[in-house]
């Protein structure tokens, strides 16, 4: 596209309207080392996107992605979340552009405040992380949109700055957020939305009426992407798996799915109702990733527009 247009990707690459699944690769329980098999057994049970996020002071989010990446065929790997304040806006996207023109349409970036205690103790903590998220985004997807992007903010400051390797069509970039401020800025100024887990269906419901509305306000067409986590756990035992670890939470069973392959795949449709287009499946840390991985791959098959891997 020529230089110095930037487009609104919100719709771009994948279709409106179809719903999807996916899981987590934490880094928690589980180190760098262990991802490209987990990436590898993913795709082959018919898992159709593996998310990471980058928490201080772990994994690097985008030197994982790529590795998951690189080890598979079909895989989409979201990135949900890395921190704003860890990298400069041109660096960003310079990581993004490179990952998605060596794997187009696989790479879903996000990004996010980031804990603010963590970005304290790096001596990266934005006074005002809604002005921070307000200018890094749009000067972001401009960058990937192929644009030249001029910007004078409080935290954002570019000067005529054009990706020499922007990427062929731009992906969405979502934005993680929890209060209805963050919500709203993240409808407006990104493509799409990331909801953490332990939230009930009524409590997604009004996060994505609230983003939809930021969108709606911004004049935008189109509809934000919604993503959300959610607490999932297979097989006996499954229900007081997810209860002991939203132990400090009422309603536990309305946060989180749990029983069989039919009974997650059924439970999936009360979140989709709720405006979540992508349904992505937390697994507890005591869980066998692998077990759980094939898991998800049987709800996959028994959700046909999941957006799975053919």
């Amino acid at each position: 596209m020529p230089r110095g247009v930037v487009r609104d990707v919100g719709g771009s690459r994948q279709s409106r309207g179809m719903s999807r699944i996916g899981t987590i690769f934490s880094p928690y329980p589980h180190p760098p080392e262990e991802l490209r098999e987990a990436a590898r057994v993913a795709e082959g049970e018919g898992v159709p996107e593996l998310w990471l996020w980058e928490d201080c002071f772990r994994s690097s989010a985008w030197a994982a992605a790529t590795a998951a990446l690189a080890v598979t065929d079909h895989l989409r790997v979201g990135v949900g979340i890395a921190p704003f304040p860890l990298r400069n806006v041109a660096a960003s996207a310079m990581e993004v552009a490179t990952i998605e023109r060596m794997f187009p349409g696989r790479l879903l970036p996000g990004f996010g405040h980031g804990v603010q205690d963590w970005m304290r103790q790096i001596g990266a903590k934005a006074a005002s992380p809604l002005t921070l998220m307000q200018e890094q985004l749009p000067a972001l997807r401009g960058l990937l949109a192929g644009g030249t992007v001029s910007a004078e903010g409080r935290y954002v400051r570019l000067r005529e700055v054009t990706l020499d390797w922007p990427p062929v069509v731009a992906p969405r970039v979502y934005a993680a957020a929890e209060g209805p401020k963050t919500l709203h800025l993240a409808g407006a100024v990104a493509d799409g939305v990331i909801l953490d887990s332990r939230h009930t269906v009524a409590e997604i419901a009004e996060a994505v009426s609230t983003v939809r509305a930021g969108w709606a306000e911004a004049g935008r067409e189109g509809s934000p992407d919604v993503v959300a986590y959610v607490l999932t756990a297979f097989g006996p035992g499954a229900s007081e798996r997810v209860a002991a670890v939203l132990k400090d939470l009422p309603d536990a069973a309305d946060r989180a799915l749990a029983g069989s392959v039919g009974e997650v795949a059924e439970g999936i449709a009360r979140f989709q109702a709720a405006g979540v287009d992508d349904v992505v499946l937390l697994p507890t840390d005591d869980v066998d990733l692998h077990t759980f991985l094939a898991g998800v791959g049987q709800v996959a098959v028994a959700l046909p527009a999941a957006g799975g891997v053919s």
